[in-house]
């Protein structure tokens, strides 16, 4: 998949200063993408927007 329109965002749960993060793109038709925001270039994740709303609210409900 192409990700040249992705808007990348940092999560919020991502430290400020220590560069462990992690970048979420939302705004591309029927995917979700995650990468690292050390590897802009790298791999990317793809979801299916369910899993991703899925994934995120089984994150919620451990924390």
């Amino acid at each position: 998949m192409n990700l040249t329109d992705a808007r990348w965002r940092k999560s919020t749960r991502s430290g400020a200063s220590d560069g462990n993060c992690v970048e979420v793109a939302d705004n591309l038709p029927g995917t979700v993408a995650i990468r690292d925001s050390k590897d802009p270039d790298g791999p990317a994740l793809m979801f299916a927007p369910t899993s991703w709303r899925t994934f995120v609210a089984g994150l919620a409900a451990r924390a």
